[in-house]
């Protein structure tokens, strides 16, 4: 399982004027950035992040499913 695998959605927040990036498919994994880019690299990070955690604490893992989601 990649990180990659997770659907992101990035988004403007023009209260901070920063990127936002949201995991929904990890409650909680969010990140930000100046730019796309930035908030795409910080949201691999925390996926990561959650991941390691997660198989830490034993919490179960849900497997990516990307658009079949909303399905």
């Amino acid at each position: 399982m990649s990180e990659s695998q997770y659907e992101m959605i990035i988004y403007w927040d023009k209260t901070d004027n920063i990127y936002i990036a949201d995991v929904p498919e990890l409650p909680g994994c969010i990140a930000h950035g100046k730019s796309k880019k930035e908030a795409l690299e910080n949201a691999e990070k925390a996926v990561a992040l959650w991941l390691k955690t997660a198989k830490e604490d034993g919490i179960q893992i849900p497997e990516p499913k990307g658009r079949l989601m909303y399905a």
